[in-house]
């Protein structure tokens, strides 16, 4: 009778710890994971762009008629079984849109990792990633918030925990009815505290700290010096979304050297000045940011002059230069000088101070070239060529990127790890057709012309090859 009641109460327990599981539900920090190595080559971030791919926000409610769940798990797992199948409406639309571009199959994927994926699409489509970031400080994008799991984590532990108590419990209970039966004797019960202190508890505390100081480990040192997210303020307030999206500036006019070189360069104060020797007041922050740049090229905006000698100045005569063109600007909007006026004078000026000197080195000259704050960056051993992907592989900046043009303040977007970058060699076409640089793969070129190969990846040409990166 004992015996039935210790394994009822175990199952009970069991069981409740099942349903703790169930009810933290889905893990959007595991689907954002799934989703940047699998998804995130050809599907756009904010699950509202389309890019290779359709945008994927408020995907599950596209397919409710179409077969709701079912149907949907089955197009992400084998897209082309489904197409052929030609009995699902939703597919045949999706193949109308997108062909003859064919989606991966993700025939390894179980309906949790699936589950997670859309649980984290959904979370961003609704713009539950998007927090305020502190200035400089490495964090989601603009920023998008990481999902806390520590309280998942915890309850979790608490609950096993608990579960392997009761199971030890039993398991000693269990072991004094077997002695009790075949000694017909009446022995000593083992205390709690025995069997916590027993070798087979300790070996698997010992156990699993091991696993989890190694899982820690690796986790950190695989993490080590990545930085997705990271949003820096910068010395001058350059609004990219005002640039590149409601200017339409083309990326390459201002990073001219990624169609031509390693490097995608930050573009020189000059390219600023192309335009903005005419715009002289801009339309967010009027002439507080763009004086930044007068200041540091040494361009007097009052007369559309150079100043001859400028880095010799002392720094109370360009203060009085770049004052007076502040002070003009204010009377001839507000009609004449007033305290707010002053104030602002005060305030922008000491702006500029504080954007262009560096108090770390010590260096208080005004002129000089912007420092701007870097945010892409990879390891000195990794090897990567803007010019490569950009004039050769025809890759869109957006497609590592993000979208830029809709960002205020860049960040950076993609990962930049070494995965992530293998997974879109594995993934991304050669644009064969009108392109030079692939005329040496003669053999491939044949089988495109025959029909027998319908596409290369940049994996086929060598993509992967360890020394193409780290040389």
């Amino acid at each position: 009778m004992t015996h039935k009641y210790l394994i009822y109460r175990s199952l009970i327990i069991f069981g409740l710890v099942l349903g703790s599981l169930s009810l933290f539900g889905q893990d959007v920090d595991a689907g954002k994971t799934i989703f940047r190595a699998n998804c995130a080559s050809c599907h756009a971030g904010d699950m509202k762009t389309k890019l290779t791919g359709p945008a994927l926000g408020g995907a599950e409610e596209r397919w409710a008629d179409y077969g709701g769940q079912e149907a949907l798990y089955s197009w992400i797992r084998n897209s082309q079984a489904m197409i052929a199948g030609g009995e699902n409406e939703r597919a045949k639309q999706l193949w109308g849109e997108w062909s003859p571009v064919v989606m991966t199959s993700f025939l390894n994927l179980s309906d949790a990792d699936i589950e997670n994926v859309l649980a984290y699409v959904q979370f961003v489509y609704e713009g539950k990633d998007k927090v305020a970031v502190a200035d400089g400080v490495a964090g989601g994008p603009s920023g998008s918030e990481p999902t806390n799991n520590t309280p998942l984590f915890i309850g979790l532990a608490l609950a096993l925990g608990l579960l392997a108590l009761i199971l030890a419990r039993v398991v000693s209970n269990l072991n004094y009815m077997v002695k009790v039966k075949e000694t017909g004797e009446m022995v000593q019960r083992r205390t709690l505290l025995e069997v916590l202190t027993s070798r087979g508890i300790i070996s698997f505390v010992v156990f699993a700290l091991v696993v989890l100081g190694g899982y820690t480990t690796v986790n950190n040192a695989i993490n080590l010096g990545r930085q997705q997210g990271y949003e820096p303020s910068q010395p001058i307030k350059f609004s990219h979304k005002t640039h590149a999206g409601l200017q339409q500036i083309d990326c390459q006019y201002c990073h001219d050297g990624a169609r031509r070189s390693k490097h995608s360069v930050i573009p020189a104060a000059n390219t600023c000045m192309n335009c903005h020797k005419a715009i002289k007041n801009g339309s967010q922050y009027g002439t507080a940011e763009l004086t930044k740049i007068y200041a540091s090229v040494g361009y007097d905006p009052s007369t559309d002059k150079y100043i001859t000698g400028y880095d010799q100045m002392s720094q109370e005569d360009q203060e009085a230069i770049y004052k007076k063109w502040i002070a003009d600007q204010y009377v001839s909007t507000t009609g004449g000088m007033d305290d707010d006026g002053e104030q602002l004078i005060e305030d922008q000026w000491e702006a500029i101070v504080t954007a262009l000197t560096n108090e770390e080195t010590g260096d208080d000259k005004i002129a000089g070239p912007i420092e701007w704050v870097r945010i892409h960056n990879l390891p000195d051993h990794a090897y990567f060529n803007h010019a490569q992907h950009v004039s050769v592989g025809k890759v869109e900046c957006q497609t590592c990127h993000g979208q830029v043009q809709e960002m205020e303040v860049v960040y950076q977007y993609s990962p930049l790890s070494m995965g992530w970058c293998i997974n879109c060699h594995r993934q991304t076409e050669v644009q064969f057709a009108g392109n030079e640089y692939y005329d040496a793969y003669e053999n491939y070129h044949k089988e495109i012309q025959a029909g027998t190969r319908s596409k290369v990846t940049v994996e086929e040409i060598g993509g992967l090859e360890c020394q193409k990166c780290h040389y």
